[in-house]
């Protein structure tokens, strides 16, 4: 399998104050493309800021960071917003969708920032919907869909530059359990595809779906483990 995530000796620390506080420590990972992959951990663990780090939202104080064989450990920030819009798709707990817009307009958006033209922006954004199943909601706004929806339309907006990897931070955190098993359902789906997904949560139910699962503590890996029996 080739290696699409290649994280060396990570360490961050973080100023709070007077106080530095160590959110990782030395932490080192392969992310194989097609993986599976759920983080876990408690509040503190460092799951938020590897997360942050490996969705390039934020850089390491020190150790090296390969995506698609790009190092983008020391990049700037232009350079760290061009890599997310191209290789990383993010799903979030809040869903993050901009309320005056339709599902349709929500989807197309990071297509604007890649520049392309307004006939193939709604022809992909019309297909992305209708994988998720929201092919007579793209003209409805988020505050007319319920919960379950609003992620899907999320999803799509996620997939819609084909990035390298969809990153769901909390996918299911405002969700009620069956819709979140809707959701998990979607990912199972995805992931058949041929995506590669890493997901990020402190539920043990929705880490069972992944098919590789690494749980830290105190800014370490604690565990590093292959789930023989995931959901789906």
């Amino acid at each position: 399998m080739e290696k699409l995530i290649i994280l060396r000796n990570i360490v961050k620390n973080y100023q709070v104050g007077t106080q530095a506080v160590l959110a990782l420590r030395s932490v080192s990972l392969d992310i194989y493309k097609g993986e599976y992959v759920a983080i876990m951990g408690a509040s503190g663990s460092g799951k938020s800021t590897l997360m942050n780090i490996i969705g390039c939202l934020d850089t390491p104080t020190s150790g090296n960071y390969h995506l698609n064989d790009k190092d983008v450990s020391s990049l700037d920030d232009d350079r760290l917003a061009e890599i997310r819009n191209t290789e990383i798709g993010f799903v979030f707990q809040t869903f993050n969708l901009l309320p005056r817009y339709t599902a349709l307009e929500n989807v197309m958006l990071p297509l604007i920032y890649a520049g392309v033209g307004k006939e193939k922006r709604i022809e992909f954004a019309t297909k992305k919907l209708d994988d998720v199943g929201l092919s007579d909601r793209m003209k409805h706004r988020p505050n007319e869909l319920s919960g379950g929806q609003r992620q899907r339309v999320a999803v799509a907006r996620a997939l819609i530059n084909t990035p390298s990897i969809l990153l769901a931070d909390e996918p299911t955190g405002n969700l009620d359990s069956k819709t979140s098993e809707e959701i998990m359902k979607l990912f199972a789906a995805i992931h058949s595809a041929g995506n590669t997904i890493i997901l990020v949560t402190h539920e043990e139910d929705i880490a069972k779906h992944a098919h590789r699962i690494i749980k830290l503590k105190d800014g370490e890996v604690e565990a590093d483990y292959k789930n023989e029996n995931p959901i789906y």
